[in-house]
């Protein structure tokens, strides 16, 4: 991974930490582990989605891990915060793990692989820490199916910014379509895919704050200085874009995203 697309100032804290729990329903459902079993989450960024595995499977051992010091830190702070006791944090590399092979039951990647330059490769290097029949449940995002209204040229091109700006980092903002194919071709079987659609208009007044504004909105704001320094926009047509996407949380205004979620055995 060159660089984390969104950098890791306090408001992407805040922003990581409402998109966990505005989506918590929609994403973790049936996300729940049985008794006992031993945990990886790999790339666990600032414990936003650890506190949510771990509330749900409160009987398991999570080890976390990420490549950022100063995400584990705020990781280990919200952990704390929570009184949460059945998480272990480790700072590594997922692509370098310090740990023994086939020794977890299961491995968790949550919006990771659209930051990494080669997710197969690391698939593949997750799946040695696997125990044989264990399993593993990765989500993604996919930027390429985000529809809004009222939409302009300015608020189009404003989202195509966050696109672009990952897509330079050499990441796949629109990955999430790709799961399948990729779990598959990491040699996992009994691959699925589940589509976790957000649709959002007044009726869900929750989620207009919470995800279109306080996520999805904050995420494109958050890519504003490296859109601008790359010309992939101006700085009057970035304002117009950023004061249209707002009109899509107006009561007259509606936003559509689809996330994926996936999962294999070894």
């Amino acid at each position: 991974m060159k660089k984390y697309v969104h950098g890791y100032s306090e408001r992407e804290l805040e922003r990581l930490e409402d998109q966990a729990d505005t989506l918590s329903e929609i994403l973790h459902g049936d996300t729940r582990f049985a008794p006992g079993s031993n945990i990886l989450e790999a790339g666990c960024g600032v414990g936003a989605q650890t506190v949510i595995l771990a509330k749900k499977s409160p009987d398991s051992q999570i080890t976390s891990v990420d490549i950022s010091k100063e995400s584990l830190s705020s990781a280990k702070n919200l952990i704390d915060k929570e009184g949460i006791k059945n998480v272990h944090f480790k700072h590594a590399d997922i692509m370098d793990l310090p740990f023994e092979k086939e020794i977890f039951d299961h491995i968790f990647v949550c919006f990771v692989l659209e930051h990494l330059v080669d997710p197969v490769m690391a698939l593949k290097e997750l799946k040695k820490y696997l125990k044989w029949g264990g399993s593993i449940t990765v989500i993604e995002g996919d930027h390429g199916s985000c529809y809004f209204y009222p939409e302009s040229e300015e608020s189009i091109n404003a989202w195509r910014c966050l696109i672009n700006a990952q897509q330079n980092l050499g990441g796949d903002p629109m990955i999430g379509r790709r799961l399948y194919p990729l779990l598959e071709e990491s040699g996992f079987k009994n691959v699925r895919v589940i589509p976790k659609v957000v649709y959002v208009d007044k009726s869900k007044p929750e989620l207009v704050d919470g995800f279109i504004k306080r996520t999805i909105i904050a995420m494109v704001e958050g890519v504003k200085d490296q859109a601008i320094s790359s010309g992939f926009i101006g700085p009057i047509e970035w304002e117009k874009g950023i004061y249209d996407l707002y009109k899509s949380a107006e009561n007259d205004g509606t936003f559509f995203y689809n996330f994926f979620k996936g999962s294999g055995l070894k």
